[in-house]
């Protein structure tokens, strides 16, 4: 089959190539692949530390071509998109069915792609959070791809959504259409306190928010965009009056349950236009060093997609 592979030497350490079919395990589909969504995460670090010739990938939507051997998952021709730690940047892909959602009939592979990194993680933080009805929730990295499904999912549970960006007088116009009541900088220009925070960044956001959380609040840290390490003010986790119960936590995807369910769920949202996957780039897979280094500089506020032609 024709791959994406690692290649150091190669425009955006990818290139076109041979790689052998996978070999599906009985509780895997092999999916026919349509088109893939790249995460900023997996190229950023993926493209520096894998081996040459490893096919990368965690997005892939497409349709099933061989069905899982063990009779569980969808049946031959079946449109789905998937997840998985690797191997979605190819022509075919073994994947498990417990990550595979199904997508309705004609939806567009390349917008349905977005979802599973992006949406998931999205959806899997504001559940972490709880019914967000009437809450003042944040979500910083807002223009990013997990930041904007984030905003519009919040505001679907009738949120009060903050959405943080480092330009809000470029973004603030777009972010607003998918569903932010306010657009701010960062967690440290918020007027009052809040109840939830979906944080995709780190660092000072990071720490800013925590500081803001109501009582019952709580940070769902999903994202290091901005690096380097983390460093709290002494006491910000003493159980003093001011920071009675308040909650940092964090979760790994591939290790939640039930994701073949919100992926075919946030697949029909996108179907139907009730979600909008936000493609910043799309073009074909032999241009992905474009998306690649679109990515790495920071250029795109929304997903990158490649079509498998």
């Amino acid at each position: 089959m024709r791959a994406l592979l690692v290649d150091p030497a190669a425009p955006g350490s990818l290139r076109l190539g041979e790689a052998d079919d996978p070999r599906p395990s009985a509780h895997q589909v092999l999916v026919r692949v349509a088109a893939v969504s790249l995460n900023s995460g997996e190229v950023k670090r993926g493209l520096s530390t894998a081996e040459p010739g490893t096919v990368l990938g965690w997005d892939a939507a497409g349709v099933v071509e061989r069905a899982a051997a063990d009779g569980t998952g969808p049946a031959v021709g079946t449109p789905v998109v998937t997840l998985g730690a690797q191997g979605a940047w190819a022509e075919l892909r073994a994947v498990d069915v417990d990550l595979i959602g199904v997508v309705p009939q004609g939806a567009d592979p390349g917008a349905v792609s977005t979802v599973p990194v992006a949406g998931a993680s999205a959806l899997r933080a504001l559940d972490r959070l709880g019914p967000v009805l009437g809450r003042r929730i944040v979500v910083t990295g807002a223009t990013g791809g997990v930041g904007r499904f984030a905003v519009q999912l919040a505001r679907r549970g009738g949120a009060h959504v903050i959405a943080c960006t480092g330009d809000p007088d470029s973004h603030g116009p777009s972010l607003t259409s998918l569903g932010a009541h306010e657009v701010v900088t960062d967690p440290g220009r918020i007027d009052g306190l809040v109840d939830g925070i979906v944080d995709t960044v780190g660092g000072r956001q990071l720490v800013d928010g925590f500081a803001r959380l109501t009582q019952g609040g709580t940070v769902v840290h999903i994202g290091r965009a901005a690096p380097g390490p983390v460093s709290f003010p002494d006491g910000a986790f003493a159980g003093a009056p001011a920071g009675h119960d308040r909650a940092l936590v964090t979760f790994y995807l591939l290790g939640c349950h039930g994701l073949g369910r919100d992926l075919t769920v946030l697949a029909g949202m996108v179907a139907a236009g009730e979600l909008e996957p936000s493609i910043a780039w799309r073009g074909p897979w032999d241009d992905a060093a474009s998306a690649v280094e679109a990515l790495l500089d920071r250029r795109l506020h929304g997903k990158a997609v490649l079509d498998l032609r």
